[in-house]
């Protein structure tokens, strides 16, 4: 039997709260809910959660003093800030407190959903000592990259594109999306295309150069998508 992934949704707004648990449930999720500050510091201390999906504007106080309490119990537990407020300073210091991602509202279901698997994936991934697909072997922990048992020469977020994209297999990702991927790991907040474009561009040259098959695919119109036939 596979293991139900805990999740734990931090948000006021009721109808969003059971629209939102009745996706998750219908998704095989383990849910909790917490409406305020209160009741989810309560359920954290209580309970391990693989993510917490986290809504900054509650009744009782900030959302984002519960990103430190979160990591403070599981540096493991991986937070996806949900708002309405989407105003720059918001998202900066949600990512700088450790926040892993952010989805403005109003949002897709499926894209929340996408969202969180990609994350447990990212997280668990980070875990593991070494990664095989192929010619490619990442070692998460060193940052480092080989093809073909040689030594990729990337740059960290040329490395963290990388790891994004094997922990999206298969899925079409839009340049909107990697660019606010891109964005929350680093200190630039603003990846246009164009830099995305670059990054990828980057990667893909330094991997081919070793002899690494094409796997990052250009979806014309929308992204990109990591293949492995």
């Amino acid at each position: 039997m596979i293991k139900k992934i805990n999740i734990l949704l931090v948000e006021d707004e009721k109808e969003l709260a059971i629209s939102t648990l009745n996706f998750l449930k219908e998704n095989n999720y383990n849910c909790f809910h917490a409406p305020d500050v209160k009741s989810a510091i309560l359920l954290i201390k209580k309970h391990s959660f693989s993510t917490v999906l986290l809504d900054l504007g509650l009744t009782d106080g900030d959302g984002l003093s519960l990103i430190k309490v979160i990591k403070n119990k599981n540096q493991e537990t991986g937070v996806i800030v949900v708002s309405a407020k989407d105003a720059l300073n918001k998202k900066v210091e949600a990512l700088e407190l450790g926040a892993d991602d952010y989805l403005t509202k109003p949002f897709f279901f499926p894209e929340l959903n996408a969202r969180i698997k990609s994350l447990v994936r990212r997280l668990n991934m980070e875990e593991n000592q070494k990664i095989v697909l192929n010619e490619l072997t990442l070692f998460p922990e060193e940052m480092k990259v080989l093809v073909n048992d040689k030594v990729v020469d990337l740059t960290s977020k040329e490395f963290s594109l990388l790891l994004y994209f094997v922990s999206n297999q298969n899925r079409v990702i839009s340049k909107t999306i990697l660019g606010e991927f891109m964005s929350s790991n680093y200190d630039d907040y603003s990846f246009s295309d164009d830099l995305v474009y670059t990054h990828i561009k980057n990667l893909k040259k330094k991997m081919a150069s070793l002899g690494s098959t094409e796997y990052i695919k250009n979806v014309y119109g929308i992204g990109y998508k990591f293949s492995v036939e």
